[in-house]
């Protein structure tokens, strides 16, 4: 019960966020560079450890407003199933495990890598004291938390980053959040108290556009990369702009679970759960990999 109440403290199941590291290496062409996949892998597990440390840190922080919560309720520490103690030194023990792992990365990337994670360590400390409070500024950071991961993952394989793959993760990851908070507006419509401080300075008219405009951006900027000059000629194909269809069938599909099924609380569960955002992906991804390591 207790090894029970550490895995959904740590929540080890949304490190699947931290695959954001892989972007640089598959579109930088090193999927198959065993040397490559090595170092992310070991990024990987950095940025997940010391992202662990970072949702202990949260519900310790937020025990009081958890406690109140239909759902949040449950956590261990808001339950009561692990003391606040045991979370700050779950915290530390997260937080110098990531270190640890970051540390067996080779010295001419290393700094660069330990640099990005303690930086997003940094500003999630905070996020989780105070800037989460403030709305469109609480998004932003989580959004800006991809572009780390993105960043971390290049670092590690020596990969620059285009401005495109930058753009188009804060954008998406962007819309994801926003489409986030449109749960909890709904939560705070249906039982007349907010969930998050914040929730009272968004309503669904708001969030409806900001998840329409971020998606309408997000795709306009799919294609202008897909179209671009220098894409094209990197790729060696000027088909990649049908690709779009799986970016746009994709955020389609997202929408719809936001809004008809109202069920857009965890971005985490959808890619998870949803068999349909499954196939879109694994399509998208196939279409590249042929594009870059077949074709």
């Amino acid at each position: 019960m207790m090894i029970k109440n550490i895995l959904r403290l740590t929540r080890p199941k949304q490190w699947i966020k931290n695959f954001f590291v892989f972007i640089p290496m598959f579109f930088g062409g090193e999927l198959f560079n065993i040397n490559s996949i090595e170092l992310v892998t070991l990024t990987f597990f950095a940025y997940s450890f010391v992202a662990s440390s970072i949702y202990c840190y949260n519900d310790i922080v937020d025990v009081d407003a958890d406690r109140n919560h239909p759902v949040k309720c449950h956590r261990p520490i808001a339950s009561g199933a692990l003391s606040i103690r045991m979370g700050y030194t779950l915290m530390i023990a997260m937080f110098v495990l990531g270190i640890g792992v970051a540390l067996l990365l080779p010295p001419e990337v290393m700094s660069n890598v330990m640099a990005v994670i303690v930086f997003y360590y940094v500003l999630n400390l905070a996020y989780c004291s105070k800037l989460k409070q403030y709305a469109i500024l609480d998004v932003c950071i989580v959004a800006f938390g991809f572009v780390l991961r993105i960043l971390a993952g290049g670092f590690a394989c020596e990969l620059p980053l285009s401005n495109w793959i930058v753009i188009m993760t804060f954008l998406l990851t962007l819309f994801m959040s926003f489409a986030k908070r449109r749960d909890d507006v709904l939560r705070m419509n249906e039982t007349g108290e907010a969930p998050r401080k914040n929730t009272v300075r968004y309503n669904l008219t708001f969030i409806n556009q900001a998840i329409t405009i971020t998606a309408s951006v997000t795709l306009v900027c799919y294609i202008m990369y897909c179209v671009s000059p220098e894409v094209v000629e990197r790729f060696q194909t000027p088909y990649l702009y049908l690709t779009f269809v799986f970016v746009l069938i994709g955020l389609l599909r997202y929408i719809q679970i936001a809004v008809v099924d109202q069920k857009s609380g965890d971005p985490t569960k959808i890619i998870l759960r949803d068999h349909f955002s499954q196939i879109i992906v694994v399509a998208w991804l196939l279409t590249f990999l042929l594009m870059i390591y077949v074709i």
